[in-house]
């Protein structure tokens, strides 16, 4: 049996490189995604530096280049943990909560929200932070006008094909309260799993400048001192609801 020449073992490795990248861009795009949090709306449910695996087949997985989409397992339901693209520019990846679905009724009174005339009970991790030094809670009156406000709004009734949006930590989530539902469409995937969460708060990490050659080694050695307390271990692999 003739030896393999070092064209065909450079063509079979390729070819098989190729096949791991096609692959990885299919699950990437199409099943399962990394995203980070990078604010502090969805607090406490979810934390600033937390890292989240979504599933993107249960909505109906997009193929990518094709743009062909995949039957769903089923549509976004009120309290799923929702990923989707933000309506007014279509590209920012944003996470909140479905709260309404098409045709439900969303009203907000006093901060207490209600779908379709019964109280949507808050998540377990959910808070409202605008309190006065009393301990009571300030609550924002409707706008000049009787427009709507954070705390008060509505009554609204979700179009259809679209879905209401809010994050949890209520007081401080810009969310569809401001600039209305999510279309279809731009849903990405449902939020399943921390896989990795990563505290900058407790020892923020030194600055990073290309005027500084050794900022970069500076940052991966302070890191890597404070590793262990920076890691929030008790979220890893925590599920998300």
């Amino acid at each position: 049996m003739s030896k393999p020449n070092l064209s065909d073992t450079v063509w079979d490795n390729f070819k098989q490189i190729i096949a791991a990248v096609i692959m990885a861009i299919i699950i990437k795009t199409s099943i399962v995604e990394a995203y980070k949090i990078p604010s502090q709306s969805m607090e406490d449910t979810l934390l600033v530096g937390d890292f989240l695996l979504a599933n993107k087949f249960v909505y109906g997985a997009r193929l990518p280049l094709l743009n062909w989409q995949l039957p769903s397992i089923h549509e976004p339901e009120p309290g799923d943990v929702v990923i989707f693209l933000f309506p007014r520019d279509g590209q920012t990846k944003y996470i909140k909560r479905c709260i309404g679905v098409p045709g439900d009724t969303i009203e907000i009174k006093n901060k207490i929200l209600f779908v379709n005339g019964e109280i949507f009970e808050s998540p377990g991790f959910s808070k409202f932070i605008d309190t006065a030094k009393t301990g009571d809670q300030v609550i924002q009156p409707r706008r000049p006008g009787g427009l709507d406000s954070r705390d008060n709004f509505g009554p609204y009734v979700v179009p259809e094909k679209s879905y209401f949006m809010m994050g949890d930590n209520r007081d401080n989530s810009y969310d569809s309260r401001y600039w209305g539902v999510v279309r279809e469409e731009l849903i990405l995937g449902e939020a399943i799993l921390i896989h990795w969460s990563w505290n900058e708060d407790i020892f923020p990490s030194p600055d990073v400048s290309v005027k500084d050659p050794l900022s970069v080694p500076r940052m991966f050695i302070f890191n890597g001192i404070h590793f262990v307390k920076k890691v929030r271990w008790d979220r890893l692999f925590n599920l998300i609801s």
